[in-house]
């Protein structure tokens, strides 16, 4: 792919909230990765710089600090790649960056991003995601599927209409409905069973997968 628009932002990332909607009242179930000591999401992407790539090309309005790219968008930062069709970035008064993707018809926006456990990663697909650099949240709007991979192997997998994911926690978030994968409507958790995992170096720790209830889905909405 050839880049004609880039952008870097050297920001450092850190913790800050979603924008609070009407909570969302269907099913919802917590899925915590990893047992006594949790391993995080990369801790080493914190301090790492925001770079967009696109094809089409796009806009940057300095005044209201947003940027907006469309054509095969790229987003990285350290080892987490966020691909869409476009991106809209907006950076708050503090910092932060605020990241709305979407997809299109037939290609949705994927996630990717590695954890510490050396061979593990979160990788993610919906119609829309967004990502918050402050609370280092990740939302996956319609027909979401978030997997756990060990090496190349899909070790847990999880799907439901709205998926949040809170890379400091490693606690996930789901809410079942009409833009589920499954007809039904219904959230769905598939575990493997941990010895099912040798897709992993043999000195790579296991990660347990234990189930907490949630109450209430974090809530989000994309700005106009």
């Amino acid at each position: 792919m050839v880049c004609k628009n880039c952008a870097a932002m050297k920001k450092p990332a850190s913790p800050f909230h979603l924008p609070t909607a009407a909570r969302l009242l269907s099913l919802s179930v917590g899925l915590c990765l990893g047992l006594a000591n949790p391993a995080q999401a990369e801790k080493a992407d914190q301090l790492k710089p925001l770079n967009i790539a696109s094809e089409k090309g796009g806009s940057i309005d300095m005044a209201r600090q947003r940027t907006e790219f469309s054509g095969n968008v790229v987003l990285s930062k350290g080892s987490l790649i966020l691909r869409a069709e476009r991106i809209d970035l907006r950076e708050t008064g503090d910092g932060y960056y605020q990241a709305y993707a979407n997809g299109q018809t037939g290609k949705q926006v994927s996630f990717r991003q590695a954890r510490d456990v050396p061979g593990e990663a979160i990788e993610g697909f919906a119609d829309q995601v967004e990502y918050d650099t402050r609370s280092d949240t990740v939302r996956f709007i319609g027909n979401a599927v978030v997997h756990r991979l060990v090496g190349a192997a899909v070790a847990d997998e999880v799907t439901g209409a709205v998926i949040v994911f809170d890379n400091r926690s490693e606690i996930f978030t789901l809410d079942g409905g009409q833009n589920s994968p499954h007809p039904s409507g219904r959230v769905r958790v598939v575990m493997m069973p941990r010895g099912a995992a040798s897709a992993a170096p043999p000195d790579s720790p296991a990660s347990g997968v234990n189930l907490q209830p949630s109450t209430s889905l974090p809530g989000g909405k994309k700005p106009s």
